[in-house]
């Protein structure tokens, strides 16, 4: 299949490296004149277009939208004259499915919240839909996510919170693992194997709970053996407000 990804900042970036990585569909992408993006395209060997048009004369089977909220409904009526058969995915946060299916009425839509594991295709996707698709548009468009990550299909109304947590949680957790690192140069690793250690901890971790089908709490208490190790640093969490930390955190990332 062919698929474009309309917007090639931070995450248009991130899922053309994850589509190229799977190897699946051709691959393109369009984005104004722009230094960085022409010497991202030459390094990883994909078209880039700068107009509607020079897109829509390539027939795409999918194409991806990740442009800025701004700018996101103007751009899309450049495309017009898109093939009806032509899947739109919109990964603009604010814009609602409503207004993408006005401006292309023949054409299926969804709309994505994508974080930035999708690069390396370990994404978590929120994924919306307006209404039931025909059988053909609802497998291309799968098709593509799939190879991106883990795909969480939740009423439009939800995308917000499933941005939130897959989206900003992210970047929690790379503070975590930063204070991870912290605490074990402390106690003489040098920062690589720090680094190392840590980043293959939360990837069995969160593979164990996916895999599992085990609440965090069951996993937890797998891990706190009475009167060991692991429950004194539970404690320690605790004592600090960890939990609330994190609940608070959301509260902020979510504008409360």
């Amino acid at each position: 299949m062919k698929v474009t990804v309309i917007g090639v900042g931070n995450m248009g970036s991130a899922i053309i490296k994850g589509l190229l990585m799977s190897k699946q569909d051709s691959v393109s992408g369009m984005n104004p004149v722009n230094p960085r993006v022409s010497t991202f395209a030459a390094a990883n060997g994909f078209p880039l277009y700068h107009t509607a048009e020079e897109v829509i004369s390539q027939h795409p089977d999918v194409v991806i939208l990740t442009t800025p909220a701004p700018v996101t409904l103007d751009v899309i009526r450049s495309f017009g004259d898109l093939d009806p058969q032509t899947a739109v995915i919109s990964a603009a946060a604010g814009i609602r499915l409503a207004d993408i299916t006005a401006l292309l009425p023949q054409n299926p839509i969804a709309a994505i919240i994508p974080n930035t594991p999708v690069a390396v295709c370990a994404g978590t996707i929120g994924l919306a839909y307006p209404h039931e698709l025909p059988a053909p548009a609802y497998d291309r468009i799968h098709h593509v996510l799939n190879q991106l990550g883990d795909l969480i299909t939740v009423p439009e109304s939800q995308l917000d919170i499933i941005g939130v947590v897959g989206g900003c949680a992210p970047a929690f957790v790379d503070v975590f693992m930063d204070a991870l690192s912290d605490a074990a140069v402390k106690y003489g690793l040098d920062r690589t194997t720090a680094y190392q250690l840590i980043a293959s901890m939360v990837k069995g971790s969160g593979t164990l709970a996916a895999q599992s089908k085990l609440t965090p709490s069951q996993l937890r208490d797998q891990v706190t053996s009475p009167g060991g190790t692991t429950i004194r640093g539970v404690e320690a969490l605790e004592k600090a407000g960890f939990r609330y930390a994190v609940i608070d955190a959301v509260n902020k990332a979510n504008n409360n």
